[in-house]
């Protein structure tokens, strides 16, 4: 078996900057998992990627490039200890892209309702969440989606980037 998920990556130098406040933060997955905006979250397979290539290639073709405006910060409290960095442009093309790669790949439900963001921190202290919130609230970048990446989970190394699809 193995798990994976489908994301649209946080390009340089906007993803090392986020990765390393999300560490300083006290975020243990900053160091396994890359700056991203997810599309699927974890999925178990049987290890056969073929389907899988073949339904992330048709969502990617059904989609045009298009841009992320990320600017400033929000939260899921109480529902959820987390802190992202919000999309400011760019949600409904993320949204529609997201429906398209689940199609077929999701197992049951999401657990919340779908929100394209970039998680800053995760299951911190309030403390750590409220700094977070805090010192990213001007942040601000933009840039082209030109295509989304499948990632393999890896024990000891965490989120490994598998393959890219282009828009």
């Amino acid at each position: 078996m193995l798990t994976i998920g489908v994301a649209v990556p946080v390009p340089e130098p906007w993803g090392e900057q986020l990765r390393s406040h999300r560490a300083a933060f006290g975020d243990p997955a900053a160091r396994t998992v890359p700056t991203h905006v997810t599309l699927l979250p974890p999925q178990q397979t049987d290890g056969d990627l073929d389907t899988v290539y073949e339904r992330l290639s048709e969502a990617a073709a059904e989609h045009r490039p298009y841009r992320i405006h990320l600017r400033g910060t929000g939260t899921f409290r109480p529902i959820s200890p987390v802190v992202f960095v919000a999309v400011a442009e760019g949600i409904s093309p993320t949204e529609l892209l997201a429906k398209s790669v689940r199609a077929g790949l999701l197992k049951g439900d999401l657990e919340f309702p779908y929100h394209p963001h970039v998680t800053v921190a995760h299951h911190l202290d309030d403390e750590a969440l409220d700094r977070a919130f805090d010192e990213l609230a001007e942040f601000e970048c933009t840039f082209d989606v030109t295509a989304f990446s499948l990632y393999v989970h890896d024990e000891r190394d965490g989120w490994i980037t598998h393959r890219e699809f282009a828009l």
